[in-house]
């Protein structure tokens, strides 16, 4: 009894699944002059998701060549196709000359192995990517339901959405383990304080075991910020720390901070010549004292601890100048706007940059009173370096308006070059020894 083999015949190269392939010869269907046709074949093949394309119908447009159309005779038509029009072919017409050869041939497969790549893989991987993306979302709905009513974010059905379009749906699916990475987020989602204060380590640590599972750049930082974000909680627009605020949530309470020169919460002793940093744990909880009688009012703000270090250097007579080493934090703006509640003027100033405008932005709308400090369109063109050896160009699309000085903007966009602090150290240096800000004319007469 002779016993057949059943082991089923496989394309060795994966360009089809039926074996056609190895049981008859091909290469007569693979000349460059057909080539035309099964280009446009595979093009409609990886729109409709069908590999095979054995059936239906789909338009062809018919080259100029006549060997190239002479090759398809017998194939489409038993004459030469007319040049350069298009024409709607019957695909089970082409499948029924193609199984004269293999009763497994179809037009899809020659098409595979005449481009040499697998038909319609786009299709089926979106379609994959969609059956992922739903397990997910059935996944999330449940998760959602479980957190406590008391939870400060609870995302919805209509978050999903949110989520797709800002492109987190397709890193979430990118994961090698996309599931651990949503059950992760909703520990962290249950775990945000519904009132009060967290350390972003021990609540990474928490939820995940991991203290730095929740570090910038890190995927379930980037979910749990996503989620938060699609359910109007906080923006992922600006600063991480500004996201994870709003949340209730501390990055770091012991670094960062204010630099300060003679600006102390009440009841602290520190020499005047004294630098220290007010960090975010005591401008939290800070007491500020008001000034007092006959007290010259004005509070420095600068962006660049090189000011600082000069004003130390130079300075002789008691300095009140704080820091933000940067741009400053939710925790930094709301201390100053207590400051000018308690009766102290803020002169603040930074670099004539992107970065440095919007920092001026936000100390004049937290603290209304406070007054832009030698940041003028004079003061910017006195600060330009003459000459710069790598001279920058400024972000225009961030650069935004000047509203204590419209000139200003106007004229950094018509040069276009930054400047720097330093640049106009002279001058600064000159206020703080005097304990308030030079007067200034800016055209237009705002938040003086």
């Amino acid at each position: 009894m002779t016993v057949l083999d059943s082991t089923p015949v496989t394309c060795p190269e994966g360009l089809c699944h039926n074996g056609a392939c190895r049981r008859t010869d091909l290469s007569p269907l693979l000349s460059p002059n057909v080539r035309w046709l099964w280009e446009q074949i595979a093009q409609r093949a990886d729109q409709r998701g069908d590999a095979a394309m054995a059936s239906g119908t789909m338009k062809i447009a018919t080259p100029h060549s006549p060997t190239q159309r002479a090759a398809v005779i017998g194939l489409l038509s038993p004459r030469a196709l007319p040049p350069g029009v298009t024409r709607r072919i019957d695909l089970d017409q082409l499948t029924q000359v193609l199984t004269r050869r293999d009763p497994d041939l179809t037009p899809g497969v020659v098409t595979a192995h005449a481009l040499g790549r697998p038909l319609a893989a786009r299709a089926a991987d979106k379609a994959r990517l969609t059956a992922r993306l739903t397990t997910l979302q059935h996944l999330r709905s449940r998760l959602a339901r479980a957190l406590p009513t008391t939870a400060p974010v609870r995302p919805d059905d209509a978050g999903w959405d949110s989520l797709r379009r800002r492109g987190t749906l397709a890193r979430l699916a990118q994961h090698p383990d996309p599931e651990r990475l949503l059950r992760a987020c909703f520990a962290v989602l249950h775990r945000l304080p519904a009132a009060g204060r967290a350390d972003r380590r021990r609540l990474a640590h928490a939820a995940t075991g991991n203290p730095h599972a929740l570090d910038s750049g890190t995927d379930l930082a980037c979910l749990v910020l996503a989620e938060a974000a699609a359910g109007g909680h906080t923006d992922t627009a600006g600063a991480a720390r500004d996201a994870w605020d709003r949340l209730g949530v501390d990055l770091d309470t012991l670094t960062g901070g204010l630099l300060t020169l003679g600006v102390h919460p009440s009841g602290w002793r520190i020499p005047p010549e004294q630098p220290i940093v007010l960090t975010p744990h005591v401008l939290r909880h800070a007491k500020w004292p008001s000034p007092r009688h006959n007290e010259r009012r004005w509070i420095f703000l600068t962006e660049n601890p090189a000011v600082a270090a000069a004003a130390l250097d130079e300075v002789k007579n008691p300095v009140r100048l704080l820091c933000t080493v940067g741009t400053p934090s939710r925790t930094e703006l709301r201390a100053l706007a207590s400051l000018a509640a308690r009766g102290w003027r803020i002169a603040v100033r930074a670099d004539f940059d992107a970065a440095g405008l919007a920092l001026v932005r936000a100390v004049l709308d937290a603290a209304p009173a406070a007054k832009a400090w030698r940041m003028t369109a004079d003061d910017y063109n006195a600060s330009l370096y003459p000459s710069p050896f790598e001279p920058g160009m400024l972000d225009f699309d961030r650069l935004g308006d000047t509203p204590w000085d419209p000139p200003l903007a106007a004229a950094m966009r018509v040069c276009g070059r930054p400047a720097y602090e330093e640049g106009l150290l002279g001058p600064l240096l000159t206020d703080l020894r005097q304990g308030y800000p030079s007067a200034t004319t800016p055209v237009s007469g705002k938040r003086l």
